[in-house]
């Protein structure tokens, strides 16, 4: 217990401890080095954005569940708790079970949502929604125009590690 707490010590005076302490984590259950890349990006788009809610007036927790479902629903056509569903998932964290492009767009509509309220200087929750709307909706629109072109869905139900992808390599 004391060295846990002495790590996490060190971490906060060094973040980029805890960067690659999630790298080996993550390494450790299967991911590939890009697919880890994505992950950690998408937890920074994240933090800015969840950031940004807050100095602008977001402040209760459902406040923010209730934004982010409107960006998943834009983007996905799915709250988090229906992909959750979706993808069979019971107390797993969503992201960490998405693929390269699950990640890509929702990072897209996380920063997209971000950048139209720095743009729109939104304030107050109602208004931090309905950039939050907009922003899932360039992320879904892009999303649709990819399914479009490839004939393939970017939303999947399989668990992306059901099989970590260090074992596929030896297929």
């Amino acid at each position: 217990m004391a060295k846990v707490g002495y790590e996490r010590v060190q971490e906060i005076e060094d973040p980029e401890l805890a960067t690659k302490r999630t790298r080996a984590l993550y390494q450790a259950k299967g991911y590939s080095a890009d697919w880890i890349e994505k992950r950690i990006r998408g937890i920074a788009i994240r933090e800015e954005l969840t950031d940004e809610w807050k100095n602008r007036g977001a402040k209760e927790q459902i406040e923010y569940a209730i934004l982010t479902a409107e960006i998943s629903k834009a983007t996905f056509g799915m709250t988090p708790s229906e992909y959750k569903e979706f993808k069979n998932l019971k107390r797993e964290n969503l992201r960490d079970h998405m693929t390269d492009l699950e990640l890509i767009f929702s990072m897209l509509g996380e920063r997209a949502t971000t950048e139209i309220t720095q743009t729109s200087n939104s304030q107050g929750f109602s208004k931090l929604k309905r950039d939050a709307k907009d922003g899932g909706k360039i992320a879904g629109d892009a999303k649709k125009a990819l399914e479009k072109k490839t004939a393939k869905k970017v939303s999947i139900d399989k668990n992306y590690l059901e099989k970590p992808e260090n074992k596929k390599s030896l297929e």
